[in-house]
């Protein structure tokens, strides 16, 4: 599998698209630094991974790097709040106001609540809430309108864009989802293998 050169500054978007088996996962996992590269190497900022140790990658990607699942998995026995605090308690940088957060996101009145409670779409907003809590250089978002309707699934991008934007992110989605498109205009396609 062989993926391009990327260069992207802060605040900019990239989509990745692709089927089933295409490869998309393994790119979000190499940019997360869950996966090694085979050959090449993946820098993000002035920090090239493979000279890292696996205890700096580790702490480099908890405060440099928001990662939104497929599915949320949100830990059920903490409320939003503290799913949010689980984020930022291994951190040592600048850390985002969890209310504010959470009201940016339509989430003020859910601060308290236990995520068994949560719908599906409030679920995956406090998924990002929590890869935004850290002001990451870098959000990566895998499948993140694979289950929502039209109107959600443009709600969620428009939402990851205009954080991405505001905190000076690189934002890169992975998906199937061909609605995405219309909404971020740069995009490579990733053949099936």
């Amino acid at each position: 599998m062989k993926f391009p050169d990327l260069a992207l500054d802060g605040g900019e978007a990239l989509l990745v698209l692709g089927k089933s088996g295409s490869g998309k996962t393994t790119f979000l996992n190499l940019l997360a630094g869950l996966l090694s590269p085979a050959t090449g190497s993946i820098q993000l900022g002035e920090k090239t991974y493979g000279s890292l140790s696996a205890q700096q990658l580790d702490k480099y990607r908890g405060e440099e790097i928001g990662i939104v699942f497929q599915k949320p998995h949100l830990l059920a026995a903490l409320n939003v709040k503290e799913n949010l605090q689980m984020a930022q308690y291994f951190s040592v940088k600048k850390t985002q106001d969890i209310s504010s957060l959470l009201g940016e996101l339509g989430l003020g009145a859910k601060i308290s609540a236990a995520v068994s409670t949560l719908s599906e779409g409030e679920a995956q907003r406090v998924s990002i809430a929590r890869a935004l809590a850290n002001h990451p250089k870098l959000i990566l978002a895998d499948e993140p309108t694979a289950s929502l309707d039209d109107e959600n699934a443009e709600a969620v991008i428009q939402l990851l864009k205009n954080q991405a934007l505001k905190i000076g992110a690189v934002l890169i989605i992975v998906t199937h989802d061909q609605r995405v498109k219309k909404h971020v205009e740069n995009f490579v396609e990733v053949p099936v293998l």
